[in-house]
């Protein structure tokens, strides 16, 4: 890879791509644009140099013509009277009248030729003294005509027009020939071109050419000359570096003014090139000119690599998901994202980069335990079976904990996030359903519900595969003929109701139920055929007959009629108890038809039979117990009510504000309770002794992770200001403290007794683990911190920042003390991910324009301009999701976001990928190869925001996005060797068996 592209790689990396596609594209062609255009100024800036140059040495031919041939001067001002005429026309007839051919690309000479009679004995320079004084000449003393002072003429040496001023036919011996020197002190004109990393080399010598002549020249001569000249491959006609079209029409010119010239008499002497730059200072003017635009010989043999550039980028960003690699010259790799070309070096230890063979590793993943609860926007999701475990979902799992073992088990057949749960009669079945997703298209895919045994979690049934649309909101299984029916409510604008066989799985009916959002559904217990559903602003009493659905609406009539209807439940005398957003429980009864006001016509209808006030704010959940009674929970007030059979309130508790509103109650026995919370806790406990939480999680979105360096925990912070330590063996929430702001990463120290946390606004502080004081904060910048990251001894934090910068401080005092070292300034976007190198003396960085940038720190964070140097460089860690080793993890078609973090193992083994699309992923490390075959895990609902190995690589985090789920992976199996010995091994291999599938 020539360091020309190497420096268009870095330029192309400034520009930012967080812009939309349309606009990368346009950027991209801006740049090619202005690479043309400056190699149009360049041309044009050297072209009129070479016409100046020309228009002096043409006078300075016309003085020495006049000097040795006084009667050529009538015929000179001849010609130059004659400049008014037509260019071509004056060609064609000189042309004809002299019988003399003249060349379509007239070629400006770098030679200084002299003239001399035969009979001359010695060579002899002469300078006239009326042309320009800047210009020096030495005469060549005779005798000095050795072979070594003899030299070729040269591709960049070309001929002037000289043929009319030439004597025609032989005047000489066959023996004479003509001989060129080399002069000192004169300048040449040609500088040499760049070399290729942009600088220049040493400082040109001054040079000019001489000839000696020993016989007048022919025009058979000077023909010969230039045919020699255009065949010599270093300069033809179609080398950019002539840059012979910008002068093709001006030499024409020239050589029509130059007119039929008379033949030279005198002797000994001499015609010498002047150099028209020598106008001042020669030094000054070259470093205007280099300013100025470069030499167009030099830009114009970097063409190509530019125009292709252009290309490439331009064809890359007509497709703004494409990813595509190459390799050239076995150094390295480029592969496109978004149109953004990443170069990649292969490093020392790498032979055969196209032998490479990538294998999935031998390591596997298995869910360990899953953190959190979805309590937040759920209604009737937690369950406690007979075999002591509490039933209950978080993103697509559904987990059975059992609560005094505090084991967990998962059922993990839906692809989604789940929505709904319901206990069949036998306390043996499950019901659940999920909402549809999407493919990586964008296409809904199809759903259904899953009947499944919670003993085995085989799963026995699925309903309605594909009928559903977006989602199944509610399920229920009938009572009264022992669960043979379920009823079933999807997400669609009309929110469709449908009855199925359980055992057949074939659909009974089916019937649209409202617009409006659909809270709950449940069969009368003692009748199959009656079903309700409350909502928003409505309830429901439906009726099966004759396969068809009926629907009658409740009449509130005096009472007011809330805004929704949370929750009902069936009491032990028939009546439906509903709980509403006014804090309210109203006992619904059957009433007569009203013949008198409605005629004979008229059917019997649903009313309030009694309204009793609850709760301050909603009633969330209604749960009856064995002997009567009903327990009721509380929004606003966050209470937990017991009442008798006839709504009479006998006690009553609060759970702590810190668990947020009562979403769902679930009864173990008479006394003891299952409680889920609006912030994502369930509790356990009594009246009496209170609620103590068994399970904790995160309320809203996760970003933050970090794995302790020596003990089995984890931190993890997000957008609900939480900042929670956990234990990986335990499986439990160690602390959690609330911050003013939202973190969004974290690092531990690697003595482990302090962690630091990035916040949203800038901010960052450090966190002591035992006391969970602040013990060090600082602020960069005001835009929210993305990497918190300490060098491997500890004695550096490198902070990335979305102000394109790296903060870097040092540390003393155990951690706990922090002053600011140095900042790296070179990103053109904001910085998504750094890791340090083994001797803790540099960084390697990514930003969200995919730039992969490389820092010296020890040299005071300067930035490493080649990146080839750092190839074989070890990195302490590896989470950087761009870079050589990790190329392979980017699928095809990804477009730069779809991979939110990666983690190398501490073996160096694996790596874990957590991207976009819900998944988790283990490759092996290293996995340079494009296409790299992978197992992959599913289990969170939402995007997965960051993975972590636990300090043993016993077990992976994976956190996600929305779903709140903290998902712990037992790492199971392993193979021998590190992943220096299997690169190494797999490079020096040639093998042509393809490549494992993906699993």
């Amino acid at each position: 890879m020539d360091s020309s592209t190497n420096s268009l790689d870095d330029v192309s990396a400034d520009s930012s791509a967080e812009f939309p596609d349309r606009a990368s594209m346009m950027e991209v062609r801006l740049q090619a644009q202005e690479d043309e255009i400056t190699l149009l100024k360049s041309s044009l800036a050297d072209a009129l140099r070479r016409l100046r140059i020309h228009d002096q040495v043409l006078q300075l031919l016309k003085q020495q013509v006049i000097a040795v041939n006084p009667s050529a001067a009538r015929l000179l001002s001849q010609a130059c009277c004659s400049d008014c005429s037509s260019s071509s026309r004056k060609l064609s007839s000189s042309s004809a009248s002299d019988g003399i051919r003249h060349p379509a690309t007239s070629q400006l000479s770098d030679t200084t030729v002299t003239n001399a009679n035969s009979s001359a004995s010695t060579d002899i320079q002469t300078v006239p003294a009326t042309v320009d004084q800047s210009t020096q000449t030495e005469s060549t003393p005779s005798g000095q005509d050795s072979g070594q002072d003899r030299v070729p003429l040269h591709g960049r040496v070309q001929s002037l027009q000289l043929e009319d001023a030439l004597v025609e036919g032989p005047s000489v011996s066959e023996g004479n020939r003509a001989k060129l020197h080399r002069v000192p002190g004169m300048e040449e004109e040609d500088e040499e071109p760049e070399d290729e990393g942009g600088g220049r080399g040493e400082q040109e010598k001054d040079l000019t050419w001489a000839s000696s002549v020993e016989e007048p020249i022919q025009p058979t001569t000077i023909r010969g000359l230039q045919r020699e000249d255009l065949l010599d491959g270093s300069c033809s006609p179609e080398d950019p570096g002539s840059a012979s079209a910008s002068f093709k029409s001006s030499d024409q010119n020239l050589s029509c003014r130059s007119g039929p010239l008379s033949p030279i008499h005198e002797r000994e002497k001499a015609l010498v090139r002047r150099n028209s730059e020598k106008l001042g200072n020669p030094e000054r003017q070259r470093k205007r000119l280099d300013k100025k635009a470069a030499s167009s010989a030099n830009l114009l043999a970097r063409s190509p690599s530019l125009e292709n550039r252009a290309k490439e980028l331009i064809a890359s960003a007509g497709s703004p998901g494409s990813r595509r690699g190459t390799y050239s010259q076995g150094q390295s790799i480029k592969m496109f994202i978004r149109g953004r070309p990443i170069t990649m070096y292969i490093p020392s230890n790498i032979q055969n980069y196209d032998e490479l063979k990538m294998e999935p590793p031998s390591e596997r993943l298995e869910l360990d335990w899953v953190y959190g609860y979805r309590g937040r926007d759920g209604r009737a999701n937690l369950y406690f079976l007979p075999t002591g475990e509490a039933v209950y979902f978080i993103a697509c799992v559904i987990v059975l904990y059992h609560i005094n073992n505090r084991t967990q088990r998962h059922y993990r057949k839906h692809t989604d996030c789940v929505r709904c749960l319901t206990l069949h009669p036998d306390k043996v079945r499950v019901a659940s359903g999920q909402t549809a997703g999407v493919d990586k298209d964008g296409k809904p895919l199809q759903l259904c519900v899953y009947i499944w045994d919670s003993t085995t979690l085989v799963t026995l049934q699925q309903i309605g595969p594909g009928t559903f649309q977006r989602g199944v909101g509610s399920v229920a299984f009938s009572f009264a003929d022992a669960g043979s029916f379920l009823c079933v409510i999807d997400d669609s604008n009309d929110h469709m109701l449908s009855l199925w066989d359980c055992t057949k799985g074939t659909k009974h009916a089916e019937i649209k139920t409202t617009n409006e959002a659909v809270f709950a559904v449940e069969f009368n217990p003692r009748d199959s055929t009656n079903i309700i559903t409350c909502g928003k602003s409505h309830v429901y009493f439906w009726t099966l007959s004759g396969g068809q659905l009926t629907k009658k609406q409740g009449i509130f009539g005096k009472y007011k009629k809330p805004k929704f209807i949370q929750c009902f439940v069936f009491s032990l005398t028939g009546d439906v108890l509903t709980g509403d957003s006014e804090g309210n429980i109203m006992t619904w009864g059957k009433s007569a038809a009203d013949i008198k006001t409605l005629g004979k016509g008229a059917k019997e209808t649903y009313q309030i039979m009694r309204q009793t006030k609850a709760h301050e704010g909603s009633v969330f959940t209604l749960c009856t117990l064995q002997g009567g009674g009903l327990l009721s929970g509380g929004g606003k007030d966050r209470k937990i009510i017991r009442w008798s059979a006839d709504l009479a309130p006998e006690r009553e508790c609060e759970i702590p504000e810190k668990f947020g509103a009562v979403r769902t109650i679930a009864a173990m026995d008479e006394e003891e309770l299952l409680v889920g919370t609006t912030r994502n806790a369930i509790l356990r406990g009594t009246f009496s002794d209170g609620f103590v939480a068994i399970v904790q999680g995160h309320v809203d979105e996760m970003w933050g992770l970090a794995t302790h360096p020596s003990q089995n925990i984890f931190l993890t912070c997000g957008h609900d200001r939480q900042v929670c330590l956990w234990n990986t063996e335990e499986h439990k929430l160690d602390w959690c403290i609330t911050l003013e702001e939202y973190g969004l990463c974290a690092g531990f120290c690697p003595n482990g007794s302090v962690v630091s946390v990035g916040l949203s606004t800038g901010r960052w502080m450090v966190l002591d683990l035992l006391t969970r004081e602040v013990v060090s904060e600082s602020t960069d910048g005001n835009e929210q911190l993305s990497v918190m990251r300490y060098s491997p001894d500890g004695s550096f934090l490198a902070v990335g920042s979305h102000d394109n910068f790296i903060y870097i401080y040092s540390v003393t005092e155990s951690g706990r003390r922090y002053t600011r070292f140095g900042k790296c300034n070179g990103h053109s976007s904001f910085i998504t991910h750094l890791d340090w190198s083994k001797d803790g003396k540099y960084i390697m960085s990514n930003s969200g324009d995919y730039e992969i940038l490389y820092w010296d720190i020890a040299a005071g964070c300067k930035l490493l301009r080649n990146r080839f140097e750092s190839k074989d460089r070890e990195w302490a860690s590896y989470t950087c999701v761009l870079g050589f080793h990790v190329m392979g993890v980017w699928l095809e078609g990804s477009d730069g976001t779809d991979i939110n973090a990666l983690c190398r193992s501490h073996n160096e083994k694996m790596v874990a990928v957590a991207d976009d699309f819900c998944k988790v992923h283990l490759f092996q490390y290293p996995c340079p190869k494009l296409k790299a075959p992978s197992h992959k895990y599913e289990g969170h609902g939402s995007h997965v925001t960051n993975v972590c190995f636990t300090h043993s690589d016993s077990h992976l985090l994976s956190i996600g996005g929305k779903d709140t789920c903290i998902l712990q992976w037992k790492v199971i199996g392993g193979g021998v060797g590190n992943s220096h010995e299997r690169l190494a091994s797999a490079s020096s291999t040639s093998t042509s068996s393809p490549e494992p599938a993906t699993s």
